[in-house]
């Protein structure tokens, strides 16, 4: 998409995903509210994704074929994303949605670092200007010296502090999966990488479902909503990604979908009642015009 303008068409189906994918998390923490764990709700999302995405590969008679590297690097990918999986719904279940997705929006800075500690690769030059842009907006959002809540630094972070750290743990395992795909399994079909991927993630998720003795289920009405609602908001997300925009020539992680939290932000004020201080929103209008600023950027 770099060097032409998306069409009106294109822009309003990039919304939407943002959209799914920022009500996906609201209804995550409705559901987490009433019974369900962060376990249970990633099996679920993850499991029917994968089952949705396999009757779509079917369905487009997609070939599936993979090399010796790609029977190696997938499975770890599908585990990074179900680590990121439990470590950003953990944060979504401790802080206000749009807070939550704003810390891991700090990926962009572990995707330059994996790079740099795996494979040499020097971090760009927008990336090193923006990266004290976003963690500066990323510190007015999170109001990390207490002032907007008037709890002091020490009170605020006993308040904001596990969300936070499970925040920054998906966005350092969300890079590390980006990094590790772009360069050992980008020549697999995007249908069929995030197929083998969600299928991997909801094992992991399994097992820890095991590991703490069953599925947490909703122990009230909402959380039913809940629970259905992120699953179908997740996996129509991911089939109009890989349905609808190839059709319209627009790559599946384009910029304008960084508006997730934007959109977070309005659906949990709605929804939740989960309201933040002026200079929190402008913190958070920060991180993501930073961020989207890096992804629309041309490139040589």
């Amino acid at each position: 998409m770099q060097g032409r303008a998306l069409t009106t068409t294109a822009f309003a189906t990039l919304l939407l995903i943002a959209l799914m994918m920022g009500g996906n998390h609201v209804a995550a923490r409705i559901a987490f509210n009433n019974g369900v764990d962060v376990a249970t709700a990633v099996v679920f999302r993850s499991v029917i994704t994968a089952i949705v995405l396999m009757v779509l590969i079917g369905v487009q008679q997609v070939p599936v074929q993979f090399t010796a590297r790609h029977q190696r690097f997938l499975p770890l990918i599908g585990l990074l994303v179900g680590f990121q999986s439990l470590f950003l719904y953990s944060s979504v279940a401790r802080l206000p949605v749009a807070l939550a997705l704003l810390a891991f929006n700090t990926y962009p800075i572990w995707i330059a670092f994996w790079a740099w500690l795996i494979y040499r690769h020097p971090a760009e030059r927008p990336l090193l200007i923006a990266m004290p842009v976003i963690l500066t907006g990323l510190a007015l959002a999170l109001d990390v010296f207490g002032a907007a809540s008037g709890l002091g630094a020490a009170g605020q972070w006993a308040r904001i502090g596990a969300g936070v750290a499970f925040a920054l743990a998906a966005a350092a395992t969300f890079g590390l999966a980006m990094v590790i795909t772009q360069h050992e399994a980008a020549d697999v079909d995007g249908r069929v990488r995030t197929a083998t991927t969600m299928t991997v993630a909801g094992m992991v998720a399994l097992g820890t479902v095991a590991l703490q003795g069953g599925f947490h289920l909703p122990s009230a009405a909402p959380g039913w909503w809940g629970l259905a609602t992120l699953t179908f908001l997740y996996g129509t997300a991911f089939t109009i990604m890989f349905t609808v925009l190839p059709k319209l020539g627009v790559v599946g992680n384009s910029a304008i979908m960084n508006v997730e939290p934007v959109f977070a932000l309005v659906l949990g004020w709605l929804l939740l009642g989960q309201a933040i201080a002026p200079v929190q929103v402008a913190g958070a209008l920060i991180v993501v015009g930073a961020v989207m600023a890096l992804g629309m950027r041309k490139r040589p």
